[in-house]
């Protein structure tokens, strides 16, 4: 059956339903089994024999059935009925497999992802749809069956390195970036190893109270913050779920810990400009975009020459934190120095073109879309660094962006040096950005565009600070002294 429906998955987005306003059940499912029919007789347009319609129709009248069980049971929306119903054609479309349910529902979601055509909220509607198709409606019992595992055997012990290589491609599977890849392999290894003392093998068997011992471990034994112990259970919810196909019972609905509320570090403006005039060459240009557009570190250092528009006076950030693109301030003072930078990483990019040196690095596949992009100087650092270094993914000997580290030490040094107490970071500037707009009168609206939050609420970290800045109440301390001349 699978090998003859094959033919009628394309143009199935013609099948639905697109502002026919029905609202009644019954009137649905009428224009519902019609649209399911025409489904089916262009699928089987293309098929030639008794035995090939026969089975189309068969498919399609159980499709038809599977539709109005949806609306009949109201587990849907009236409106994503015949969608639901288009991810199971598609998933039936595929050839058939031994494998089982899970298995396979896996791998066609994972197919979807690489596609690069569908949404993620697409791909979880897909997964939905599949699990009510056959737990609920052809009432399988087969669904929840442990997916078969190539890194750990019947008895659930697993191989470490097999894992972790595992654990990598799943990461880059979801096009999860390079930061989150390297702590969720980091504490993966951790675990593994925890678990390796703990039992006394070289196969240590994971399963939920193994992971739940570990976290506290952390929490008692290591004392970590409770970022720090979320950040490890997101991990190992990840390497259960994604590489060993295990579900830990109730593990994820165990609480996070919970964090305190912290004030985030600002400077006053004289101590801004004290920290700003204390640092010299390319480390105040980096400091300079920081506070003056509210960039975060990596975002500064991956700043490429096409992100600048002097003429607009915006820095545009590509890919930021949550894959998100966004635009912020380009301040006009240090703009004769950042020209000056530019014209030294031009320079550098014709050495390197000189010299037949690999282009730079290409997000996703853009390297392989346009293959002479990566040499372009639009696409080349505005702070590239001195050295050469090997790409960790690809391989390739390239040239970087400047490290990190380089406005880190110089951020603490120029502190030290301003005779500055509080512990101030690299990130500090960026809190500056924020509260000194806020004390200019800027609305919080507009500062979270800046900074690229996704929920206001992060922005208004910010307002508390600015309400003791702006308004400071009098220490009674003061008033009595005032009273009593004491």
């Amino acid at each position: 059956m699978h090998g003859l429906v094959a033919t009628g998955v394309v143009g199935l987005s013609e099948c639905a339903p697109r502002g026919r306003g029905l609202k009644q059940p019954r009137l649905v499912a009428t224009a519902f089994s019609t649209i399911t029919w025409q489904c089916g007789l262009r699928m089987a347009s293309g098929l030639h024999g008794i035995g090939g319609r026969e089975a189309m129709r068969e498919t399609e009248s159980t499709l038809q059935q599977f539709g109005e069980f949806l609306l009949k049971r109201q587990l849907v929306r009236e409106s994503a009925a015949p969608y639901f119903v288009r991810w199971v054609r598609q998933f039936l479309a595929r050839q058939a497999s031994d494998e089982a349910v899970a298995d396979q529902v896996r791998h066609f979601c994972d197919d979807l992802e690489r596609s690069g055509g569908v949404l993620d909220w697409q791909v979880r509607q897909a997964e939905q749809a599949l699990r009510i198709y056959f737990v609920n409606f052809l009432d399988r019992t087969d669904w929840h069956r442990r997916p078969a595992s190539t890194v750990a055997d019947e008895k659930g012990r697993t191989i470490p390195l097999a894992a972790l290589e595992q654990l990598r491609l799943r990461i880059r599977t979801r096009h999860y970036s390079h930061r989150t890849e390297c702590p969720y392999v980091d504490w993966v290894r951790r675990f593994f190893d925890h678990l390796t003392d703990q039992q006394g093998g070289p196969q240590p068997v994971v399963h939920a109270d193994s992971v739940r011992d570990y976290l506290t471990h952390l929490a008692v034994h290591r004392r970590v913050s409770a970022s720090t112990q979320n950040q490890a259970m997101c991990a190992l919810l990840f390497l259960c779920r994604e590489v060993l196909g295990l579900t830990p019972e109730g593990l994820a609905l165990t609480p996070r810990a919970k964090r305190g509320q912290r004030l985030p570090v600002v400077l006053s403006i004289p101590e801004t400009a004290a920290l700003l005039a204390a640092m010299r060459g390319v480390p105040k240009i980096m400091a300079g975009l920081i506070y003056g557009g509210g960039l975060r570190v990596s975002e500064c250092c991956e700043l490429r020459v096409k992100d600048i528009d002097f003429d607009q006076g915006l820095v545009f950030v590509r890919a930021g934190k949550g894959d998100k693109d966004r635009s912020t301030l380009l301040a006009e003072t240090g703009r004769d120095e950042l020209r000056a930078q530019l014209r030294e990483a031009e320079a550098l990019h014709h050495a390197d073109r000189k010299s037949g040196l690999a282009g730079v690095w290409m997000p996703d596949a853009l390297d392989r879309k346009y293959a002479n992009a990566g040499r372009e100087l639009g696409w080349f650092w505005v702070l590239p660094s001195r050295t050469l270094s090997t790409d960790p993914r690809a391989g390739v000997v390239r040239r970087h962006h400047l490290s990190e580290s380089v406005i880190q030490k110089a951020v603490h040094t120029a502190a030290v040096e301003a005779k500055i107490h509080k512990p101030v970071s690299v990130h500090t500037l960026r809190h500056c950005f924020a509260t000194h707009l806020l004390l200019s009168g800027v609305d919080i609206r507009q500062i979270q565009e800046y900074l690229g939050h996704s929920n206001v609420e992060t922005t208004m970290i910010y307002t508390h600070v600015v309400k003791e800045l702006r308004n400071p109440a009098r220490s009674p301390l003061d008033m009595l002294r005032d009273r009593t001349g004491r």
